[in-house]
């Protein structure tokens, strides 16, 4: 990840801490750490440990109506989604998940903030 998209999901996240009292939900937002540079034994372990590329950067695993949780791959100015990403998008969403790409973090914040207001699945 770059330092760009990284000062926007800090950025993200500091807006979920202040809507965790309206949405206390959104306390389960968690970042996939499966980016970033790695010498290659590094990157060796953690392929062997599960680590998949194309994986989206975050999930919200809170099922609202059809979908099971959320996920977004967080982008950042002219960045475009990989070919793994676009394929595990196209997965979790035959999975019945939501997965979105959102450019920056108030975009992503309008995406959780729509998906968290949609209709609760029932217990």
């Amino acid at each position: 990840m770059n330092q760009w998209e990284a000062a926007e999901q800090t950025a993200l996240f500091r807006w979920a801490d202040f809507m965790s009292g309206q949405f206390p939900e959104i306390e389960m937002l968690y970042h996939i750490p499966n980016g970033g540079s790695r010498n290659k034994i590094e990157a060796a372990h953690l392929k062997q440990q599960g680590v998949k590329a194309g994986v989206p950067d975050l999930c919200l695993p809170v099922a609202r109506g059809e979908y099971h949780g959320l996920y977004i791959e967080l982008k950042y100015g002219k960045n475009k989604p990989t070919e793994n990403q676009k394929r595990w998008i196209n997965h979790l969403r035959s999975q019945n998940y939501k997965a979105e790409v959102a450019y920056g973090w108030e975009e992503a914040s309008k995406i959780i903030l729509e998906y968290l207001k949609s209709t609760r699945v029932e217990k």
